[in-house]
């Protein structure tokens, strides 16, 4: 066990030359297929990095699109809505003066029908008037004239 810990200088070189050969072997053989799948692993990892952010700022370009189509979509509706409360009022105040027309037009009439109605009336009251007028202006002279020949008669 001591002879573990001694140091010896033969083996001591067999060792330094196994280790250069070990080296030199896994230098030409074993090092390059391991830094370059080191390397490889690092380039996929730095593409999928960078096809992350790609996406992270098409979806972000995306977004901002969507949110302006939103706003112009919105805004657009707003004009809408607007214009069709404007018609509407338009619409409602051409209602309101067409009935306000008609509605006077009505009462116009109404009021010709009534001035015609009054006139007839007024003419067939004076005629009226005029009739028991003479119908009584009539038995009035009969009357008169029925004693006067009655006072001629005695």
């Amino acid at each position: 066990m001591q002879q573990l810990f001694t140091p010896d200088f033969g083996l001591m070189i067999w060792t330094v030359v196994t280790f250069l050969l070990l080296v030199l072997i896994l230098g030409r053989y074993g090092w390059r297929p391991l830094i370059d799948a080191i390397e490889a692993r690092e380039r996929t990892l730095r593409e999928e990095r960078e096809a992350a952010e790609k996406a992270r700022l098409e979806a972000q370009r995306i977004e901002a699109e969507l949110k302006a189509g939103l706003a112009a979509i919105d805004a657009k509706a707003q004009q809408v809505m607007a214009r069709a409360a404007q018609e509407a009022e338009a619409l409602r105040q051409k209602h309101t003066a067409q009935a306000q027309a008609d509605a006077k037009r009505l009462l116009d009439k109404a009021r010709a029908e009534l001035e015609e109605e009054k006139r007839r009336l007024v003419v067939e009251l004076r005629s009226e008037v005029g009739r028991l007028a003479i119908a009584a202006t009539e038995k009035i002279v009969r009357k008169t004239v029925d004693e006067g020949v009655q006072k001629g008669a005695l």
